[in-house]
């Protein structure tokens, strides 16, 4: 197997907001930087998205280092993920998972791979996850600018003639 290394960063303006996620992929000498965005989620839904498009980026079963800036994606694919699965997708507060969508897609997307999880602390002068910060803004930034589509405007309504529905 191939080792890889995954720095995974997501963010977003406003929560729910414009978001974007981005992903530095290290093989060797080989650099590939990805990025994205939705223009109305959650900081959590793109940090677990940028996890699932880095693993989606790999052709084959690699040795997997991935870092990331979010206890929350490191935790609930480390800690609670398994236990989630096993009680049909509830909590143990008897809830339902929290972007259990997302979650199911990088649990499929992680299967093949051998994976180290590691945690870094954001904004910490890491030049991986500074650059993937940089390129998540960049995602936001670009949605902001992006015009409101114009609403929808309804038609008038017209006095319906008793003769035509009989």
């Amino acid at each position: 197997m191939q080792k890889v290394t995954i720095h995974t960063d997501g963010g977003c303006s406003g929560n729910p907001g414009p978001g974007g996620w981005a992903v530095v992929l290290r093989h060797g000498d080989q650099v590939r930087e990805l990025s994205g965005g939705e223009p109305a989620t959650t900081n959590n839904r793109m940090e677990l998205r940028a996890a699932i498009e880095g693993f989606r980026a790999l052709p084959a079963p690699h040795m997997v280092e991935i870092f990331t800036d979010s206890v929350y994606v490191k935790d609930g694919i480390t800690k609670w993920l398994t236990r989630w699965k096993r009680n049909g997708w509830i909590t143990t507060a008897r809830q339902p998972v929290k972007n259990a969508d997302l979650w199911r897609e990088l649990d499929a997307v992680t299967a093949p791979h051998r994976i180290e999880w590691r945690w870094l602390k954001g904004h910490a002068g890491h030049p991986d996850n500074e650059r993937c910060d940089e390129l998540a803004r960049a995602q936001i930034a670009a949605l902001r600018e992006r015009p409101a589509p114009a609403p929808v405007k309804s038609l008038p309504t017209l006095p319906i003639q008793a003769e035509l529905l009989l």
